[in-house]
């Protein structure tokens, strides 16, 4: 993965905040089930959030990146620890959907998904991307997630109320990634 300057004079680093992760992008045939796995750790996605987050994984597999997902995979050994879905939203010019990040529950907090946000970020960047978009749910088991997306400069766009279920609001957060 390249190593451009970011924005102020700051390169995100490869090298992971634990000695043994490393972080490709390329897709693997194992990956599905490994995302499965990796999704369904976490406590926090419904059943059929897991099986999408598959799903994106194999689209890929079968269209590459004509399917309009990328992936950044964080990996320890033969594990996938962490990994984010990310790509360009149709019909806009120079936005990217932030689909999925997702960091195996006894590894928040090391670092991992801090990093697997930078280098996204950048990777973004790469492909003229000046905007990420960001949806996810209100429920109170989401805060931690919600003081993520605060710490990295993302800001609330707008809250659409029950929208997943009564009580379980869709909070839409963006960032501008150009270089100013």
């Amino acid at each position: 993965m390249p190593h451009p300057t970011g924005c102020h004079g700051k390169s995100p680093s490869m090298n992971s905040p634990t000695p043994n992760t490393t972080f490709r992008e390329t897709v693997d045939p194992a990956d599905p089930q490994r995302i499965y796995r990796l999704t369904a750790s976490c406590d926090l996605f419904y059943p059929e959030e897991i099986v999408v987050a598959r799903e994106l994984v194999e689209e890929h597999l079968v269209k590459g990146t004509a399917s309009g997902y990328y992936f950044l995979f964080a990996q320890q050994d033969d594990a996938v620890v962490g990994y984010t879905c990310f790509g360009p939203i149709p019909m806009t010019s120079n936005r990217f959907d932030l689909y999925w990040i997702a960091v195996l529950k006894n590894l928040q907090g090391t670092g991992i998904g801090k990093q697997l946000m930078e280098l996204t970020e950048l990777r973004v960047r790469e492909m003229n991307g000046q905007r990420i978009y960001v949806e996810t749910s209100s429920r109170k088991i989401y805060e931690p997630t919600h003081r993520f997306y605060h710490a990295r400069a993302y800001r609330t766009e707008a809250v659409l109320k029950d929208f997943y279920a009564d009580g379980d609001d869709k909070v839409i957060y963006s960032k501008d990634i150009t270089c100013r």
